[in-house]
């Protein structure tokens, strides 16, 4: 066993030699030298190291004579020549040199000497041939007992972490599911108006809503994911005789709570991506709505108009959707959505009632611009926002038939852009075109337009802010041949403003105002004001 021993480790200068060069394993010791400068130890020349990247670390040498600037000479010149050809622990920096002036700490050379320990023990443990000799052991015990202290440093940062490792193992939630929640507090009021369409504003006292959500996250591949939303929700938006203006997060008005959200998210291939949606989907589930300013109701806009293209909320409820990516640039985005999917009466179900079918596409041309290109068709599901006429309010009463027998379909078309002009300035819009039918009752169809204009200033003031500008048309029916139902006489403009302020990692305030003129687009109204104040805890 001892025959094969002499050819190890015979002197500390060895040890120091290989601890010299070491620095590289350990990099997080050293504050002052670059990644690309590193040299590299490997106590297993079968494993690189992790902390360098492949392309800019020399090959594991097999011969001292592949360093450029080692000389037979040298002092060090057997060691580093039997830590190579022998041990083949020693790597070198990318023009092949080795640097064996360098000096180094003392941290440095523990770290090295534990690296030594290491490749010893496995020799011994490997028992296939004469291992290290007594005289090479002796010398590397001294070199711990002389380094007891750093040693210690260093074993007790690995237990620290291994503790800390092992608590928050045992008090997870769960090994595939992360838990994380969300809960916004508004405050809103009508602010100015106070006649819309002959009838008296009414809903003028301010008040106080909440809504809730907590969110399970699961990932059974690392690559799928499974969202799961329970929410309740008691915010109401004041009702000043038309749908314009009203905030995007109200809900029910009560604190009933419920799985408001469910999809299963999966790769197939490598660019293309299905989403199953068992409830309360949106379109932004299926595509990017291309808005800075959409934040699902917990950040940016107030308002259901400033969040996205109304053309957007024709989408909602359960169905399937796919993402395919033909490169970083371009995307294309399929999806359908039924309102009824899980009712088997007459006239719903998933294809018999109302549905609601996407297509996108979104074209990236540069980090700063995004441009989406979108087709909605639609049956029975009517915008969420704008006029009394453009979102069908009293469609039931026109075609003289019973609210389940209301029939309509629509086509809509949509633009929408965003463009980074500086890091803390963003110009967006969006326009919306949407053709409706009357397919029962008394027949027609209708052209209900809608536009806007937005300007956005992240971070204004500090990180993680942002100031925000909407200008725009809300839904307005420009005509119609619809017996009843007339085209909106004239044009309301939609003007809001927010500050979204983060106090810190998990709160966010954001006091905003909505600005009507002629509400419902009619002239004859009064303008509104409406004031709300929105503070999101996220955890």
């Amino acid at each position: 066993m001892q025959k094969f021993c002499k050819y190890l480790l015979v002197s500390p200068a060895i040890c120091g030699v290989m601890l010299f060069v070491n620095t590289a394993t350990f990099a997080g010791e050293i504050s002052n030298t670059s990644e690309i400068n590193q040299p590299q130890v490997l106590a297993n020349p079968d494993i690189k190291a992790e902390n360098i990247a492949p392309d800019k670390t020399m090959a594991q040498v097999t011969s001292v004579s592949q360093f450029s600037d080692v000389q037979p000479t040298d002092w060090a010149f057997q060691a580093l020549q039997s830590l190579v050809e022998r041990y083949g622990c020693i790597a070198g920096y990318p023009n092949s040199t080795y640097r064996g002036n360098r000096a180094l700490t003392r941290y440095e050379f523990a770290a090295g000497l534990n690296a030594c320990l290491d490749r010893v023990n496995e020799l011994i443990a490997t028992a296939t041939g004469d291992l290290v000799s007594k005289q090479d052991l002796a010398t590397l015990q001294k070199l711990q007992k002389d380094f007891s202290a750093e040693l210690a440093t260093l074993r007790g940062r690995v237990d620290a972490v291994e503790a800390r490792s092992a608590e928050l193992e045992a008090n997870r939630f769960s090994t595939t599911t992360k838990l994380q929640g969300e809960v916004i507090a508004v405050v809103s009021d009508v602010l100015s108006g106070n006649t819309v369409n002959g009838a008296e504003i009414t809903d003028e006292n301010t008040t106080l809503g909440l809504r809730a959500r907590i969110e399970l996250v699961t990932s059974f591949t690392g690559k799928d994911t499974l969202f799961t939303r329970i929410q309740a929700n008691n915010i109401l938006s004041p009702n000043i005789g038309t749908p314009e203006g009203n905030l995007f997060f109200a809900g029910d008005g009560t604190t009933n709570a419920f799985i408001d959200a469910l999809y299963y998210k999966f790769p197939l291939g490598e660019r293309t991506e299905v989403t199953a949606l068992a409830n309360a989907a949106a379109a932004d589930d299926i595509t990017s709505t291309v808005n800075l300013f959409d934040g699902d109701g917990s950040f940016g806009a107030l308002s259901t108009f400033g969040t996205r293209n109304p053309i957007y909320g024709q989408i909602n409820g359960a169905g399937l959707a796919v993402t395919h990516e033909f490169s970083d640039k371009l995307a294309l985005s399929l999806g359908y959505l039924s309102g009824t999917a899980n009712d088997p009466t007459p006239n719903n179900g998933l294809f018999n009632g109302s549905y609601g079918a996407l297509a996108q596409l979104t074209v990236k041309p540069s980090d700063r611009i995004s441009i989406g290109l979108t087709y909605i068709n639609s049956y029975n599901q009517p915008l969420l926002t704008g006029s009394n006429a453009a979102t069908f309010q009293d469609i039931a009463a026109i075609q003289g038939l019973p609210e389940e027998q209301v029939g309509f379909s629509s086509n809509s078309y949509g633009v929408e852009a965003s463009i980074g002009i500086t890091d803390n300035i963003v110009l967006g819009g969006w326009a919306g075109y949407t053709n409706s039918q009357s397919l029962r009752g008394t027949r027609g169809d209708v052209d209900i337009w809608n536009y806007a204009v937005t300007l956005g200033f992240p971070d204004l003031g500090k990180k993680g802010n942002l100031a925000g500008i909407i200008a725009g048309v809300e839904p307005k029916l420009t005509s119609s041949n619809i017996a009843g139902l007339d085209s909106d006489p004239d044009t309301s403009y939609h003007l809001e403003a927010f500050y979204q302020y983060k106090l810190s990692d998990n709160i966010t305030i954001t006091p905003g105002v909505i600005w009507l003129t002629s509400p419902d687009h009619n002239d004859t109204n009064d303008d509104v004001v409406i004031g709300a104040l929105r503070t999101t805890f996220s955890f």
